[in-house]
């Protein structure tokens, strides 16, 4: 009895230093980091501004396998918002919005964790210097009671460390040196984005087939094979020549028994055709909501009801769903796919 009551008498001296001490730490910190990559500015301040852009390369959302993103309009500069969940830790979760953004000057995050009320508020700023750009970061951490002060004896190490390895990340991205296996490991599967993609060329083949079981698939891998046997050998075109493939059909037609699609191979140029078969469709720029799926072909429909959804909530009209093939597509009918609605108003 009396080692016990001895160890209490120790737990609560410590336990009191602890507290005084902490009344010597400040209730929240302010520090700033400056970091300089080797690009322009106009290259460099999308990814800031844009948060889908920014959670690509920020190794918090893209290193967690488990977390699950959404975007709110509008999407990129000021009021844009996203928030954040692991799926497998009830206890992370959060949201990220930009305040205020002057375009390649000036931008306002503000981040809160949790259910916590008080944010991390970032300003950033960013200075040309011909090719490339300066960042600076000015850090606020919230307040922190009394007995969570010692948080901010490491915060600022903290963020320094994680900066360091987002900006490596950032110029690895800009330089196009992440190989695609890279690029596979920080998709988010369960995320819907919004992206305002490029003109596209495309050469391929009109199909019409029926949708009943494993048909449809297996008929999409004979024409991957085909389409793909033409690229490369009778036209000639090495790897770094052509883009994935994508398949372009009807949004809403999944239920349908017989389905029509276009399945064709980015290149960059028109050039002759030696058969009647192959045709060229172009896709031009346009505004798509966006969702990645990895499964069973069959397993999809629940990804494009998603994008459907979304599109009928926002109040926008539909047109062509095109399914990106970021694996070809073999006959195990195991798919790792871009699905993209294109929407207007």
């Amino acid at each position: 009895m009396r080692w016990l009551k001895f160890g209490l008498i120790i737990i609560l001296f410590f336990g009191a230093v602890y507290a005084v001490s902490m009344t010597f730490v400040d209730e929240n910190k302010s520090f700033t980091i400056e970091k300089e990559i080797n690009y322009p500015i106009d290259k460099v301040y999308p990814q800031f501004s844009n948060l889908q852009n920014f959670t690509r390369w920020n190794a918090f959302f893209s290193d967690n396998k488990n977390m699950t993103l959404q975007f709110f309009t509008p999407y990129a500069g000021k009021g844009s918002a996203m928030s954040y969940r692991d799926k497998k830790d009830n206890d992370l979760f959060g949201d990220v919005f930009i305040r205020y953004e002057n375009p390649e000057k000036t931008l306002k995050l503000q981040l809160f964790e949790g259910q916590k009320n008080m944010p991390y508020s970032i300003d950033m700023k960013f200075i040309p210097q011909n090719d490339k750009t300066k960042v600076i970061w000015y850090i606020h951490t919230p307040k922190q009671p009394l007995l969570k002060r010692s948080l901010n004896l490491i915060s600022e190490d903290f963020w320094v460390d994680n900066i360091d390895q987002r900006m490596k990340n950032l110029y690895k991205i800009l330089g196009n040196k992440v190989d695609k296996e890279i690029q596979r490991e920080n998709i988010k599967f369960d995320s819907l984005m919004v992206e305002q993609q490029d003109n596209q060329l495309l050469l391929g083949i009109n199909v019409t087939t029926k949708n009943v079981k494993d048909a449809l698939f297996k008929n999409i891998v004979i024409n991957h094979n085909k389409v793909f046997n033409y690229v490369k050998m009778d036209l000639g075109k090495k790897e770094d020549e052509y883009g994935e493939p994508v398949l372009i059909t009807d949004a809403d037609n999944f239920k349908d028994k017989e389905v029509s699609y276009f399945y064709g191979i980015p290149i960059s140029k028109k050039e002759g055709l030696t058969d009647n078969n192959f045709s060229f469709r172009t896709v031009n720029s346009s505004t798509y909501y966006v969702i990645f799926y990895e499964g069973n072909y069959a397993g999809r429909v629940k990804a494009i009801q998603q994008l459907l959804t979304k599109a009928k909530k926002d109040t926008l009209r539909i047109g062509d769903l095109q399914q990106t093939f970021l694996e070809e597509p073999t006959a195990d009918s195991k798919t790792v796919m871009k699905l993209s609605l294109l929407v207007y108003k």
